[in-house]
């Protein structure tokens, strides 16, 4: 007789595997768009994190930016109590903007890649396209999601 090993895993309440699995069968329609808008303060530049580099708009404020975006793109789209995360990122920054310029990042949902979210993303001060890219995301239940983060924990160093 063949023994089972029991998972070191932990199965998430029926509750929460129902709602994943109706999450993996809901497609959003492609072509949801947003932007959302910016003033680059010092606060977002590289110079900022390092003192010895040039006051610019830093590559991880366009990132967010851009992946804000995204969030609100779908989000008026999905199942009430659902977020999606981020999961790849990749983006070009073109051009280097001061502070005080308006940046305005925009997405639009592309489609699916496996379960993922394909979105295109640009940024652009006044005629100057600063970035652009594709940001991939998933849709989660905030909740389940929490409690796997927590499970990890912090890793003693």
């Amino acid at each position: 007789m063949k023994s089972r090993k029991k998972s070191a895993r932990k199965r998430a309440p029926r509750r929460a595997r129902k709602a994943a699995k109706a999450t993996l069968k809901l497609k959003l329609p492609v072509g949801l768009e947003a932007t959302v808008e910016r003033v680059v303060t010092r606060e977002s530049t590289i110079q900022h994190l390092s003192p010895d580099l040039p006051p610019v708009f830093s590559t991880p404020s366009m990132i967010g930016l851009m992946e804000h975006a995204t969030v609100l793109a779908v989000l008026p789209a999905l199942p009430p109590g659902f977020i999606t995360v981020g999961t790849r990122i990749e983006v070009d920054h073109l051009k280097a903007i001061a502070p005080g310029a308006s940046v305005l990042a925009w997405a639009r949902f592309a489609g699916y890649k496996g379960r993922f979210l394909v979105f295109d993303v640009e940024a652009r001060s006044g005629d100057h396209v600063i970035g652009r890219g594709r940001v991939f995301r998933a849709i989660v239940n905030p909740d389940e999601h929490g409690v796997r983060a927590r499970a990890r924990g912090a890793q003693p160093a």
